[in-house]
């Protein structure tokens, strides 16, 4: 997309700056509300792209992994235009909600309306002012509340580009996903505006590799979309798990989850990976895996349910593989990241 001149909020932004714009969105109490966005213009044409984070107010490690990038000294040899939204939903952050006052979920509510809750409205704003305008949108997410995700991108594998750009992102998974209704990624992708889904860590927790991660697969992402100049490397990357199948397990029975497999370890079928003991009573209740694979999201409270979900497994049949590629990342990918945050002028003509 040919991006002479770039207008957002009915402003006019010049190839060159590095500005912030405030959109204005619907009052809270009739007080003022605004959507702050970072615009990154490079001095030569290129994609434009966004970077969004905190569309559920309680999901943090993107706001952090945001602002680590802006500052990356790389980004003064951009080409083309970065939009950055650290706070899509400035509303749920207020109190620490992954919903909007309105008790929506704003990831529901694309493409949103003018007239409609206020969770559609801010969903207009948002997609209207932004996602239409650009080529591409990487959105960063955490799990929901009192669960925990390894860090994995979620994309259309089927589609080439998206898929190419999922694996050079360099998270240690990358995992088919099923578009969901009125989801960001679901309508964008409607509209021609491809999206990236980085999910990792805790609701209301920064994870400081997942922020790491977050940060390198920016990086790596927009090289390979011929916005940033090759970094030198130490070693060459390895290819992440790839898995088109995974799987929530759900509580057997109510009680209190005693795991005894953690994120990123590897599980073969019917082995038990938790328990579920009585409070009171003496039975416990295995929590088995249905088949091989690699646990990518897990729950973190132990009072359970019945019907609950605990543990998110991504098929994937070579296990020895998985734990040599899990391992690399594990090793690797925080020495990686440091390279990009400390040498990130290290750049090839």
């Amino acid at each position: 997309m040919p991006d002479e001149k770039f207008t957002l909020g009915g402003i006019d932004i010049p190839k060159g700056a590095n500005t912030t714009i405030n959109i204005e969105l619907p009052k809270l109490y009739n007080t003022p509300t605004q959507l702050p966005v970072r615009v990154m213009r490079g001095k030569k044409d290129g994609p434009i792209v966004f970077i969004s984070a905190a569309i559920h107010g309680d999901e943090l490690n993107g706001i952090e992994i945001i602002r680590r990038f802006r500052k990356l000294n790389i980004l003064k040899r951009l080409k083309g235009t970065l939009i950055l939204v650290p706070i899509v939903n400035v509303y749920g952050i207020m109190n620490l909600s992954r919903y909007l006052p309105d008790r929506r979920d704003l990831n529901r509510s694309f493409p949103g309306s003018s007239k409609g809750s206020l969770a559609g409205r801010v969903a207009k704003v948002f997609f209207d002012e932004i996602v239409l305008k650009c080529d591409l949108g990487i959105d960063l997410h955490t799990a929901s509340i009192h669960k925990s995700n390894l860090p994995q991108v979620r994309t259309n594998i089927n589609n080439e580009y998206t898929f190419n750009l999922a694996k050079a992102f360099a998270a240690p998974v990358v995992l088919h996903s099923e578009l969901r209704d009125g989801s960001l990624r679901a309508v964008a992708q409607d509209r021609g505006v491809p999206i990236l889904l980085y999910e990792a860590g805790e609701a209301l927790r920064f994870d400081e590799t997942s922020i790491r991660i977050g940060v390198n697969g920016l990086v790596n992402v927009l090289r390979a979309n011929n916005m940033l100049p090759q970094i030198t490397r130490k070693k060459q990357s390895k290819l992440p798990v790839i898995t088109k199948t995974s799987k929530w397990i759900r509580s057997v029975e109510s009680g209190m989850l005693r795991t005894i497999k953690a994120l990123g370890d590897t599980v073969k079928l019917n082995e038990v990976i938790a328990y579920i003991d009585e409070p009171l009573g003496d039975q416990t209740f295995e929590v088995s895996s249905p088949f091989d694979g690699i646990i990518i999201g897990k729950s973190e409270i132990p009072l359970v349910q019945e019907g609950d979900a605990v543990f998110h497994i991504a098929k994937f049949g070579n296990l020895e593989l998985a734990e040599t590629k899990i391992e690399y990342f594990n090793e690797e990918i925080i020495e990686q990241s440091e390279f990009y945050e400390l040498n990130n002028e290290e750049i090839i003509e």
